[in-house]
């Protein structure tokens, strides 16, 4: 029997259970809107469908926190004579787990149910057993019987994504289909909305709920020139490690509960590390490093060059089997990771620069 007497914030979840492949955000940015513009001081949409929440206009430096609200999906390409959906994912999919999915259409009329399919596995050859299905051998099955039946109910390019609401496991730990990076929008901005609630900091801070992280931190990129901060801290899920078939000297060592991760390397500026670390610290935060030698696959990489380049720090919460439709988050981490970036908004002194 699971203990789910832990009280989830209303807003995490409303955004856990929006659909919002990359390039189809919508249903995110409706929660993003009705939770978030009431608390900005300014609140902007943008071209390609980032939201802007601003407090404290006119500061100086000026902070940009990112946390992008797509997430993977699939898109219908093809729809054969009998009315099954053939597509193609969006973002970086294990194809060995997606067949056998409920998932969710989403259609000008509406959604549409579906299955995703392929041959049972007593209808394989051994061979075929032992390998990862082609693309081409999945599809999705909406329980129609012809080409024409299905048309009725779905066009070419409506994006689907898995039928996988958040639940709680025990405790404070949670599973839902996209904590990447639902997680990272709320913490950026919650984080804004408690701004907003206190004393005035010293800095601009600008919340961005970013879009298309998922194929190619491209809202991110225009985030970032069009804000054109100072500083600015990306939040992302990372990997937890604390299960089976987990090496730490390949992977590194993070579990759920231990706190944000941060991250060391030449993604950051190193006067944002050490300030986090400082911030955290103070308030008493548990927290995790990571090195990361190379860019990060985060928002963070856009963030760092753009225009004359951003003091940019990384900050992710730990989660366990990213990109399937079940990933596991300890909803504690998240509300740390709040904390921190409060400290660290609040911490930035007038005029303040991290030039080194």
């Amino acid at each position: 029997m699971s203990d789910t007497t832990y009280d989830p914030p209303a807003f995490l979840v409303d955004l856990l259970n929006a659909r919002s492949p990359s390039g189809a955000e919508g249903e995110a940015q409706a929660v993003v809107d009705r939770y978030v513009k009431p608390a900005a001081g300014n609140y902007e949409a943008d071209a390609l469908g980032n939201r802007f929440a601003t407090v404290n206009p006119g500061g100086d430096p000026t902070l940009l926190l990112t946390g992008h609200m797509d997430e993977l999906g699939l898109q219908v390409t093809y729809i054969d004579k009998d009315g099954f959906l053939y597509f193609e994912t969006i973002g970086g999919h294990d194809l060995g787990v997606i067949s056998g999915r409920r998932v969710s259409i989403l259609t000008r009329e509406g959604v549409v149910p579906g299955v995703t399919g392929r041959r049972a596995i007593h209808l394989l050859e051994q061979e075929e057993r032992k390998k990862v299905p082609k693309r081409e051998n999945l599809w999705i099955d909406i329980g129609v019987r012809s080409k024409a039946e299905a048309q009725q109910l779905v066009r070419i390019g409506d994006v689907a994504v898995y039928d996988q609401a958040f639940a709680l496991l025990r405790g404070s730990v949670g599973v839902a289909r996209a904590f990447d990076n639902k997680a990272g929008t709320y913490v950026v901005c919650e984080t804004l909305r408690r701004l907003a609630e206190g004393d005035t900091p010293a800095a601009t801070v600008v919340a961005a709920a970013t879009v298309q992280e998922e194929i190619g931190c491209r809202g991110a990129r225009v985030a970032a020139y069009a804000s054109d901060p100072h500083f600015g801290v990306a939040v992302d899920t990372g990997h937890a490690t604390d299960h089976p078939e987990c090496d730490n000297r390949r992977f590194g060592e993070f579990k759920l509960g231990g706190g944000p991760i941060l991250t060391r390397g030449p993604n950051v500026n190193p006067l944002v590390f050490e300030r986090l670390v400082s911030c955290a610290e103070n308030e008493q935060i548990a927290f995790q490093i990571e090195a990361e030698p190379r860019p990060t696959g985060t928002d963070g990489r856009e963030l760092q060059w753009s225009r004359r380049g951003i003091a940019t720090g990384v900050v992710s919460v730990p989660l366990r089997y990213m990109h399937t439709p079940s990933e596991i988050v300890d909803l504690e981490d998240i509300e740390s990771t709040v904390r921190l970036l409060v400290a660290f908004a609040r911490d930035l002194k007038q005029g303040e620069r991290a030039h080194w």
